[in-house]
């Protein structure tokens, strides 16, 4: 574990953007928000886009930095929430291994929302869609026992998967059909192969943490 103000390892870092990019899928999200704002103005999407970036990043932030003291007021243990939280991420890649949103990201009466397009970019298109409990207890778990530095850097890093993510935003609509929705599945599917071995890994840390024994 890093001390109270140094940095981890480099690859701690992109392995954590890795997972998020994963988590929030914003191969799957483009046909959702195509869908959704298809008849739509130019102006409009640029600004959804960006109220859906800037409450992503808001709702990440403000889990990666808060996020432990809630789980210690609560008297929930690191490990326990790794574990739950691998549990969250595997739900998720299985969904993803079937290119859909699966129930963890999303619920029937919030898809119905967004076929409807009764949307405002907060509820459902960033909250839970986007960061939903995966993004969150991924952001919260990323953030465990760091100092200022390294909680600095977790920001950052989050910072970073938001501009990639309004940028595919925004060009959400050009994209789409040139990707066609079989070769935005299969980028999903892909990231769902990868969410799922992440998720377990985490697991398996959090059972180590659970019970020692395991670690030898």
């Amino acid at each position: 574990m890093p001390v109270m103000h140094e940095l981890a390892d480099l690859r701690d870092y992109i392995r954590f953007i890795v997972t998020l990019l994963a988590v929030l899928d914003p191969f799957l999200a483009v046909p959702i928000y195509v869908g959704a704002t298809a008849a739509r103005s130019k102006d409009y999407r640029r600004t959804l886009s960006r109220v859906v970036t800037l409450t992503v990043l808001a709702v990440l932030v403000v889990s990666a930095v808060v996020g432990e003291q809630v789980l210690e007021l609560m008297g929930a243990s690191l490990p326990a929430f790794r574990v739950g939280g691998g549990l969250v991420l595997l739900l998720m890649a299985l969904a993803m291994l079937n290119a859909q949103a699966g129930g963890v990201r999303q619920s029937e009466a919030e898809a119905e929302e967004l076929e409807q397009g009764r949307l405002t970019g907060v509820v459902p298109l960033a909250i839970p869609l986007l960061a939903g409990p995966g993004a969150i207890s991924t952001a919260i778990i990323a953030a465990q026992s760091g100092g200022y530095g390294h909680k600095a850097a977790i920001v950052l890093c989050i910072a970073f998967v938001c501009v990639l993510l309004w940028v595919m935003l925004r060009i959400a609509h050009w994209i789409a059909p040139k990707i066609g929705q079989t070769g935005l599945n299969i980028a999903t599917r892909l990231l769902g192969l990868l969410l799922a071995a992440i998720a377990i890994q985490t697991m398996a840390e959090g059972m180590k943490g659970l019970f020692p024994v395991l670690a030898g």
